[in-house]
């Protein structure tokens, strides 16, 4: 075998390997791309399921969140009209307020009447004792 004819062996082996090795890529490339197809393929069914199960759950939310509107309507509306008895209340409780602060003052004035009628009293009655004495002292002086 000459130079010529060994070196034609060889680039034919490495052509044979690179062919082989090109083969084992295609083979490996081919089954993942299946692994990728049934996948794909799971993922699809899966969706389809979920889409499924999706729209019942939507409708549900839409009728609470309708029912949830009605009701917070409702409240809002009653809310309202119990308002204006808590601010009747409230007007009330000044007006009590107001009641008990005027009755304390009252209570003080005539507290300070009493004592001043106490004092006129002690006064017209020493006023009595002394026109009585002057009485007596004019009648033993006549």
């Amino acid at each position: 075998m000459s130079g010529a004819e060994v070196a034609g062996v060889i680039a034919a082996v490495a052509l044979l390997v690179i062919a082989l090795a090109i083969a084992i890529v295609a083979i490996r490339l081919s089954a993942v791309t299946k692994e990728i197809k049934n996948t794909v393929a799971e993922v699809n069914q899966t969706l389809t399921i979920v889409n499924g199960e999706v729209k019942p759950l939507t409708n549900e939310i839409e009728a609470l969140l309708t029912k949830s509107n009605t009701l917070l309507n409702d409240v809002n509306g009653k809310v309202a009209a119990v308002d204006p008895v808590f601010t009747a209340i409230g007007e009330l409780g000044e007006s009590v307020s107001d009641l008990n602060t005027a009755t304390r003052n009252l209570t003080t004035k005539v507290t300070s009447g009493v004592q001043n009628t106490a004092k006129v009293t002690a006064a017209a009655k020493v006023g009595q004792m002394a026109m009585s004495m002057l009485k007596k002292k004019d009648t033993k002086a006549n």
